[in-house]
């Protein structure tokens, strides 16, 4: 790993050893934090140790898999619970003999609906993973394959193709046993879910696609043992990492700028939550930029930290070429080389190290996650009283342009009367919003609408057409996933955000029999919830509403956003020259 352009990072590596901290983490202390309860959540630090014990057990799991014969295997779970299996299955593929993982962290009706007409039920695992065993779009979804199940196989036969992976004691542990589920595989309470990556929550899928599971075990107790060097933190990997970017942070260059190699997956979806959840708290946060395709230098201000995931084996050139002339112009760069596919076990460890290093600079709780539970509370008010013959009803649009509205980020009315047509009123809302954009701020558009290669296209090409007219980092995220993931910055973070929601109406529904509601409703009741929460925290949201033809919809939205942008272009030529000036708008 190679660190360059980082100003501060001398005296912070020397104030780190003169203090002892690498010591001090080890030893579980929480005041190297906030002195709260950190010192609970610390499992993770010997969980590789702990797991090669126990590895001949998922290698019986595995042949168990294989002598089976199923074609897929489906893991049903949301955010910490699934994004490690997303990674494993986008890097290692298909492995002959065993089933081919697919990962569906989405309740999204007709994601559900075209997942489940993918794949054949009757030859297919499916492996429910929740830490806390109550996680509702995992129970969702548990409910409605297991009913579908039953209706095919019968009520006695249906929990033999079900693996749970929970926390001892939850109620997922409860339906397993209840259901006669083939297997239970217990979490450690005293591992977060975004730091469960090499405990069973990642390893359980990695066993049942056939990967072997000892060898990325012992592939990341290398990087545990580098990570326990206290003599020298310019050697230590996560110490190194971790100060790199808790430093550059405080000298207001929060935007971790992810550039990844494709032969590494998915492995960046993975870091921004962990990097998101972990640090977008009390106002301050790393905020990771994934997705976002490296520019070149003139695309950037001073914001920005790049870390470049580079594949020894297969190397973008033109990735290379870019981010060597981002370090040449005087950008912090951080550059890790992975050099075999089996090494993610090592960037797991050194990306959860890393990050409790960095909650410790800027001074936070990396292990809790308090305004994503004041959304999941604003969500569940807004499932009362709905039943599934009774929607909740859609405010009064203030803008409608064909398949677009132009809705209150509160979800009230917004003004009696019939809403206004004009295309140029849509097109002015779009400018003022986009208008408070300044220095420092990021952008993002979230869209409640199923997650396909066709809308990712749009939301990236809104992104791009925003980071290149006004200069700032973007991001991008699928609902209610990133409620999962980002949610926690959004809400918690630093007020620079400049947010872009999109909600839909819904093409197809699914409900499983004795659910109190349908999926669109949860979906929609999700939306609401984390709505409300942000305009509550005085975040600047524009809320745009499509119908069920969500290509379309969306479609218009980036047409006239694209025009928006023509019109401002001129204005915009100020943020060429990225200069101190900072937003207001802080927490």
């Amino acid at each position: 790993m190679t660190v360059r352009n980082v100003p501060g990072l001398e005296q912070a590596l020397a104030d780190w050893q003169a203090c002892g901290k690498t010591r001090r983490l080890w030893n579980r202390e929480a005041t190297l934090w906030t002195g709260q309860d950190e010192a609970r959540w610390l499992g993770w630090l010997d969980v590789v140790e702990r797991e090669l014990e126990n590895a001949s057990t998922l290698k019986q799991f595995a042949a168990e898999v294989r002598e089976t014969g199923f074609e897929h295997a489906l893991l049903l779970g949301m955010g910490g619970s699934s994004l490690c299996a997303d990674v494993l299955a986008s890097v290692f593929g298909h492995t002959m003999g065993f089933p081919r993982l697919r990962v569906l962290d989405s309740i999204d009706p007709m994601q559900v609906h075209r997942v489940a007409s993918e794949i054949d039920p009757a030859r297919t695992l499916f492996i429910v993973s929740s830490k806390s065993g109550t996680t509702l779009e995992s129970s969702l979804l548990a409910e409605f394959f297991l009913d579908d199940l039953k209706r095919r196989l019968g009520d006695g036969n249906a929990g033999a193709q079900f693996v749970v992976v929970t926390d001892p004691g939850t109620p997922l542990q409860q339906l397993a046993e209840k259901e006669k589920f083939r297997r239970v595989f217990g979490g450690i309470p005293s591992i977060g879910g975004r730091f469960s990556a090499l405990s069973n929550f990642g390893l359980v899928p990695a066993a049942a696609m056939g990967l072997d599971v000892r060898r990325l075990l012992r592939n990341a107790s290398r990087m545990v043992n580098l990570c326990r060097d206290e003599a020298s933190p310019e050697t230590n990997p996560g110490v190194l990492l971790g100060l790199a970017l808790g430093v550059a942070a405080e000298r207001k260059r929060d935007k971790v700028t992810l550039v990844t190699s494709p032969g590494l997956g998915r492995l960046e979806l993975w870091i921004e939550q962990l990097l998101a959840e972990s640090t977008g708290k009390n106002g301050k946060g790393l905020i990771p930029v994934c997705g976002e395709p490296v520019g070149w230098p003139e695309h950037y201000g001073n914001d920005r930290v790049f870390c470049y995931l580079r594949d020894r084996a297969a190397p973008q050139p033109s990735q290379n070429e870019a981010v060597e002339k981002l370090e040449a112009t005087g950008h912090p760069v951080i550059q890790i080389e992975v050099g075999d596919v089996y090494d993610l076990g090592q960037e797991f460890f050194r990306w959860e190290f890393a990050t409790a290093v960095a909650a410790s600079v800027l001074g936070v709780n990396p292990f809790d996650q308090p305004d994503v539970e004041a959304a999941k509370a604003a969500a569940r008010e807004c499932l009362k009283g709905l039943t599934s013959k009774k929607p909740a009803l859609q405010p009064t649009p203030a803008v409608q342009v064909d398949e677009v509205k132009l809705l209150d980020p509160h979800g009230d009315a917004m003004k009696a009367g019939e809403p206004v047509t004009s295309t140029e009123a849509l097109r002015t809302a779009l400018r003022l919003h986009l208008e408070q954009l300044r220095p420092g701020d990021f952008f993002a558009v979230l869209a409640f609408v199923e997650m396909n290669e066709v809308h990712e296209r749009i939301l990236q090409g809104i992104r791009i057409a925003v980071r290149d007219a006004f200069k700032v980092a973007t991001m991008a995220g699928f609902g209610p996933r990133y409620l999962h993931s980002t949610g926690q910055l959004f809400k918690g973070g630093s007020n620079r955000g400049v947010l872009l929601i999109i909600t839909s109406e819904e093409e197809v529904d699914v409900q499983a029999r004795g659910q109190a509601h349908s999926f669109a409703a949860v979906k929609q009741a999700q939306a609401e919830g984390d709505l409300r929460i942000m305009s509550q925290r005085g975040r600047r949201i524009l809320r745009l509403h499509v119908g069920p033809d969500v290509t379309t919809g969306l479609g218009r939205i980036a047409s006239e956003i694209l025009t928006t942008l023509e019109r401002l272009s001129p204005r915009n030529t100020r943020t060429n020259n990225f200069t101190n000036e900072r937003t207001s708008h802080e927490s």
